[in-house]
């Protein structure tokens, strides 16, 4: 049975290609080779750059440190020529003898042996290119040999080096490099050593030594040293400037980089120039002057071999790409495309086909056990569809037989009420006639005290009760067949009652099975939810179908659980109502005995009344019976009216709960009519399915 139901919204979706299960795995399958194979490159190149650096680093200041060593000897050597101007006696006695000689001899010849000791230690080292003696008092005179200049004796005492010279009283002042020279007219740029020569005995100085000595010559001593492509090795000062440089143009200019001031520290680090360019600086201070030796090597050459890594990983990284594309078509193959067809069965399972099966061929995997155990579930819910329509069924039949009790049993309460409103009217009658009884028997009471006064008023009277007994006759006659009557319909509404019991009864076994049933339903869906949690996101289609047949399960138990309450409430009215008729019966057992002597009492009037005209002579001596059967009378007519007022009150009880039994009747065929609709809906709702 094919069907197209338009009044539930439908679950079929459409799936985004990119929001599907295979291109989810296909990006997490690409994404994670991707990732990983990037990651191991750029944390392998990352790595081979850090500890190309920290080797270079420290290769870099082992060899700065050999320079520093080699540097500090010749500078060492270049201190320890001017050491010898200081413990030479013979250079002081001649400092002397220029000093205190009269005759120009004696300065001559004294002259000439200092020149020739300065010319002797200036041609025993060819790295220096002149020695200048500045003389501190006005007898001295400039004294120079090599290159050196007397003539720029006066410019070179008013420079500051000079002062500093003279102030540290015999130490060694290492002078900065001038790209003029000093003590020479050269055009190269050349660095000199200043000391003050004072006498070890007199401790006075006649002469300040100024030994000039080249740049090229200090940097020859490391200009094989290649510390790596584009290294540069220079000397710098505390405050950063270039004391020798590759080029001399920088030489006295702000280096490009930044050392720590401290003059104690030695390493090497990696610096940002001022140009941004990052290089790795290996420095060390000197021991004889507040210099330091520093190399740089541009970190961008330094780990110019990483970048083979760097270039593998690229390629790595592609290669990984087209095995992640291969191994993402592969899943796609087998898991997404068969993940799409279950979706679409389950979809189409959801929309009302039970039919469906899936058809996968057989594997060792979950996919398959996913298959089987779609295919199972879709059995199980067909199963389930049927025996929910034929329940339904059975309960559209029931409801059937259970309103048309409902309304048989309204039809007999209609009835009783009838018959109740007949009894109490029957009752208020009766309660009448005994009233005109006891009227009666007091004007007979009168009639006989005035008969002895007036006979001819006596016979009138007679003939007035003649026809008073005549009358109370037939009335008493009519509520004695009404009394009968409602004997009669009392015990027929007695038995009615005990067949609405019987029917209650009924109708409670019925809504018994029908809350088996649907306990039963309840736990299929609750089944038919467990496994489609179990399918996962696959089985949320049908887990929409077992939710719809759970709320049907919780609406028609909702539905019984109301009728059998109403049920429960009619069985227990109609126990009180069997109850009330069952002590109103024996009262109308009394009053149809009542009644039958009350009629008695009217035909003895009646023969007394039609023998009277007869009697009138003896009417003194009847007069006497006549008032003692009056006395009967008026207690009997007394009884009558007690005996018609109770009856009275009791039929107006019977009324109510007739009246409120037929309002449960109808109630009951509403709740009858109401399951009738429930079950039929239920019916429909299960002939929507492909089964």
């Amino acid at each position: 049975m094919k069907f197209v139901n338009k009044s539930v919204v439908s679950a079929t979706t459409s799936i985004h290609p990119f929001k599907s299960v295979g291109m989810k795995l296909f990006l997490i399958i690409f994404g994670s080779i991707l990732a990983c194979v990037i990651t191991i490159g750029m944390l392998a190149y990352s790595k081979t750059k850090d500890i190309v650096e920290m080797k270079v680093s420290d290769a870099s200041f082992q060899t700065i440190n050999q320079v520093a060593d080699n540097l500090n000897n010749v500078f060492k050597t270049y201190e320890d020529i001017s050491m010898q101007f200081l413990v030479d006696k013979d250079f002081h006695d001649m400092t002397a003898v220029l000093l205190n000689a009269e005759d120009e001899y004696s300065k001559f010849e004294a002259t000439k042996k200092i020149t020739d000791m300065l010319q002797y230690i200036s041609l025993s080292n060819s790295s220096i290119k002149g020695i200048l003696l500045l003389p501190l008092q006005e007898q001295l005179k400039p004294i120079a040999v090599g290159n050196a200049q007397t003539a720029r004796a006066a410019e070179l005492m008013e420079m500051d080096w000079f002062k500093k010279v003279v102030e540290l009283n015999g130490a060694i002042h290492w002078i900065e490099p001038h790209s003029t020279g000093l003590a020479t007219a050269s055009p190269l740029p050349a660095l000199g050593l200043g000391r003050q020569l004072n006498n070890s005995f007199t401790n006075k100085a006649g002469y300040v030594l100024l030994m000039e000595i080249p740049v090229e010559f200090i940097s020859e001593h490391y200009s094989d040293v290649v510390l790596g492509n584009g290294s540069e090795l220079s000397i710098m000062d505390m405050q950063g400037k270039y004391i020798i440089s590759e080029d001399n143009a920088l030489i006295g200019t702000d280096a490009a980089i930044t050392l720590p001031a401290d003059p104690d520290s030695n390493g090497a680090d990696k610096l940002e120039k001022r140009d941004g360019d990052e290089v790795l600086a290996a420095y060390r201070s000197l021991s004889a002057m507040e210099w330091r030796l520093v190399g740089t090597i541009p970190v961008q050459e330094l780990v110019e071999s990483a970048y083979v890594i760097r270039d593998v990983t690229l390629v790595t990284a592609l290669v990984a790409v087209l095995i992640a594309i291969a191994i993402g078509y592969v899943v796609i193959l087998t898991i997404a495309r068969p993940l799409v067809k279950l979706s679409e069965l389950m979809e189409e399972g959801a929309s009302g086909n039970l039919t469906i099966r899936s058809t996968i061929k057989k594997r060792q995997d979950e996919i398959f056990k996913l298959s089987e155990s779609f295919n199972r579930m879709m059995i199980q819910i067909s199963e389930l569809a049927n025996r929910t329509t034929q329940s339904a069924e059975q309960v559209l039949a029931t409801a059937g037989e259970l309103t048309e009790s409902s309304q048989r049993t309204a039809l007999s309460a209609r009835e009783i009420s009838v018959a109740t409103e007949e009894i109490a009217k029957g009752a208020t009658s009766l309660a009448v006639e005994s009233e005109r009884g006891s009227d009666l028997s007091i004007h007979i009471q009168n009639q006989m005290k005035e008969v002895m006064m007036a006979n001819e008023e006596m016979v009138r009277s007679a003939g007035e009760v003649e026809l008073a007994s005549k009358s109370g006759t037939d009335h008493m006659g009519a509520l004695m067949q009404k009394t009968e009557r409602t004997e009669n319909m009392t015990r027929e509404m007695v038995e009615k009652v005990d067949a609405l019991k019987d029917s209650t009864t009924s109708i409670v076994k019925i809504l018994d099975v029908l809350n088996n049933l649907t306990k039963q339903t309840n736990i299929l869906s609750l089944n038919a939810t467990i496994e489609a949690a179990r399918a996962g996101a696959a089985g949320k289609g049908f887990m929409v179908v077992a939710d719809e047949i759970r709320q049907l399960a919780d609406q028609s138990k909702q539905s019984i659980d109301v009728v059998a309450g109403i049920t429960e409430r009619i069985s227990g009215e109609i126990e009180e109502t069997v109850n009330v008729l069952s002590e109103a019966y024996p009262l109308f057992r009394e009053q149809i005995e009542s009644v039958k002597e009350a009629n008695g009492i009217f035909l003895s009037v009646q023969g007394q009344m039609g023998g009277f005209q007869q009697r009138l002579d003896d009417v003194t001596s009847s007069v006497a019976e006549l008032e003692k059967s009056q006395n009967v009378l008026a207690e009997a007519m007394t009884n009558v009216s007690a005996v018609a007022e109770e009856s009275s009150a009791t039929s107006e009880e019977v009324a109510s709960l007739s009246s409120e039994q037929l309002n449960v009747s109808d109630g009951l065929v509403k709740l009858s009519e109401q399951l009738d609709a429930v079950s039929r809906g239920l019916k429909e709702t299960l002939m929507k399915f492909k089964i």
